[in-house]
């Protein structure tokens, strides 16, 4: 199942020959070698100009047809000359963030589910400081959030070389902070982040509660905002619903654009899983991908991790096993807990037997003291352990507006701070969720 780029263009010779005869193959492919497997692209290279012009203008759609013949996939082709495949492995500069050569626009896999984000983070990427400032980007752990801020720090370190580029998370912020106040280097912590041309934050939501990183951050972020440099933002969720972030915090995050990012639905999942096995050279079968894409739902993280299982396993045990051996490899993976998420049914079931009350009354309009905080900490719940938005929690509750729920988990959250006996409670109920999993 894994290929090197050679072994997948000795494949697409292979096939070719249904559709061109061994004198035409033997023509204009026989001095073209197979540089890599990049991101849905196979490279090639010829060291004649006549050939490389040949097979782009008359066989690439043969190739591509292989190609797809061979991953269920639409697959570029580029064919390039030996000086372009040696300028194309000189070190690229790296612009000073991990990661950002596998984090780009290009490699990253739009769906509904993140289509919106993406355009957003494309149009900041292209228009530094003119389209949406700031991007508030927000959604659980493992979506892409990070990835699209790589995305555009690489981006913008392309087109404006000149541009002075910080990338930093939140923990990071407060503990660099920490250290300049007590080694006396304020004005100098300043500066670095001040000086930003382009100011990335990941995980903002970390800075919240705690006073002097929000002061700071509060005129780090106005010095940004007036000077017209781009800033970009990424949470777990939206400014509201951070409830320890100061409200002037909360009201500039909001000036300029929120943009979410939910899991990704079936054929997202389906499309990235190709994506990585295409940029992997890991040719999986459909059973494999259909396998993956139903039973890893909550993120990309896990998407990939399981790819990188099912690989080791392969380069292990060898080529010659079947559908029922890798199952049982990798099955492990789809009963782990963590991997799957509780439905609204359950958590409201646990809740009402934790209150010894029936989910109808739960769910309905009543009013007692007792019925009404056992609602409000089911849909602090669901909010917690699923994916579902304030909206469709509404829905499981008497079509509730999203304003009620948004209320119910606020007043739940306080709860949960400040009385250490609701933070047992809400404990004990995720302790009697998680178990029905085991």
């Amino acid at each position: 199942m894994t290929n090197s780029a050679a072994d997948i263009w000795t494949k697409v010779l292979d096939l070719m020959k249904a559709d061109l005869t061994s004198v035409t193959i033997n023509t204009w492919f026989s001095d073209m070698t197979a540089v890599e497997m990049e991101d849905g692209r196979l490279v090639l290279c010829s060291p004649s100009q006549t050939n490389r012009d040949i097979v782009t203008k008359l066989y690439t759609d043969y190739i591509k047809k292989a190609l797809k013949e061979l991953f269920s996939a639409e697959l570029d082709v580029l064919i390039l000359s030996p000086e372009q495949v040696q300028a194309r492995r000189q070190p690229k500069k790296s612009f000073g963030f991990p990661g950002t050569d596998d984090y780009t626009f290009d490699k990253f896999v739009v769906g509904s589910s993140n289509k919106f984000a993406h355009a957003a983070a494309r149009a900041v990427a292209d228009a530094p400081a003119q389209s949406y400032n700031p991007l508030f980007i927000y959604g659980e752990s493992g979506l892409g959030k990070t990835h699209l801020l790589y995305s555009i720090a690489d981006t913008v370190a392309r087109e404006h070389p000149e541009y002075r580029i910080v990338y930093i998370k939140g923990e990071a912020f407060t503990n660099e902070l920490i250290r300049a106040i007590r080694e006396g280097r304020n004005q100098e912590f300043r500066e670095r982040y001040r000086s930003a041309d382009l100011f990335l934050m990941d995980d903002v939501q970390f800075i919240a509660g705690r006073e002097s990183t929000q002061e700071e951050f509060f005129h780090t972020f106005n010095t940004l905002y007036e000077s017209k440099r781009q800033i970009v933002l990424t949470s777990d969720r939206p400014p509201k619903e951070m409830l320890r972030l100061e409200d002037r915090l909360k009201t500039r995050f909001e000036w300029g654009l929120l943009a979410d990012i939910q899991p990704p639905d079936y054929e997202t999942r389906m499309a990235i899983i190709k994506s990585k096995c295409i940029r992997m050279g890991v040719d999986l079968p459909d059973f494999l991908l259909q396998l993956i894409a139903e039973n890893i739902t909550a993120n990309v993280r896990q998407l990939e991790g399981v790819i990188n299982k099912i690989l080791a396993y392969q380069q292990l045990m060898g080529d010659d096993v079947d559908k029922e051996t890798i199952v049982k490899a990798i099955k492990d993976m789809f009963k782990d807990k963590a991997d799957i998420l509780p439905t609204a049914d359950v958590i409201i079931d646990e809740v009402c037997k934790f209150y010894n009350t029936e989910p109808d009354l739960l769910r309905g309009q009543g009013r007692t003291k007792e019925i009404s905080q056992a609602r409000q900490i089911a849909m602090y719940q669901i909010r917690r352990m699923t994916n579902l938005s304030l909206k469709e929690i509404g829905r499981e509750f008497d079509n509730r507006d999203h304003t009620t729920v948004l209320h119910a988990i606020e007043r739940i959250e306080k709860m949960v701070k400040s009385q250490p006996e609701a933070a047992e409670v809400i404990k004990d109920i995720t302790a009697n969720i998680n178990a029905r999993y085991e």
